[in-house]
């Protein structure tokens, strides 16, 4: 199947953006948990430099890397099939892009709370961290619903 400047390629790259995407969510539905955990845990020192070494690691191993991957995968896929050539046939491209900025978004908010939590501050009640958790999920439906059945 040969579509756009990818090519015979083309298969391959949007099997590796789909792999990449869902590493990037296993983070993205971990990291809350994680940050549940720690804030529960603030006040015990042994726990608390336990969660920041797990959220670190999630950020450098998991998260940014896989994030990166799928913005650079995902965009040659979009310029692939026209992204920069025409917005005829592509609403649903567009709504996709805006939700996976606005999942782009979350996760700076959650590592900047990962961040907050590393020097013993817990802005949110457990409540509001516990229901930030359900975030990545409803971004997921998104996505895939406007991925799959391209709505508009």
């Amino acid at each position: 199947m040969g579509v756009g400047f990818l090519g015979e390629y083309y298969l391959w790259v949007k099997a590796a953006h789909v792999i990449f995407v869902i590493f990037w969510m296993a983070g993205l539905f971990i990291l809350p948990r994680y940050l549940v955990h720690h804030q529960d845990g603030l006040g015990d020192p042994v726990e608390e430099d336990r969660w920041k070494l797990r959220e670190g690691r999630l950020r450098r191993i998991i998260l940014t890397p896989a994030m990166i991957a799928v913005w650079v995968i995902g965009l040659a896929l979009a310029i692939n099939i026209g992204l920069l050539v025409t917005i005829q046939g592509l609403a649903w491209l567009h709504a996709k892009l805006f939700v996976v900025y606005l999942l782009t978004g979350y996760q700076a908010v959650m590592v900047g709370y990962a961040k907050k939590l590393a020097v013993g501050k817990a802005p949110w009640p457990g409540r509001r961290l516990r229901m930030m958790n359900e975030v990545p999920a409803l971004a997921v439906i998104i996505i895939v619903i406007l991925a799959v059945v391209k709505p508009f």
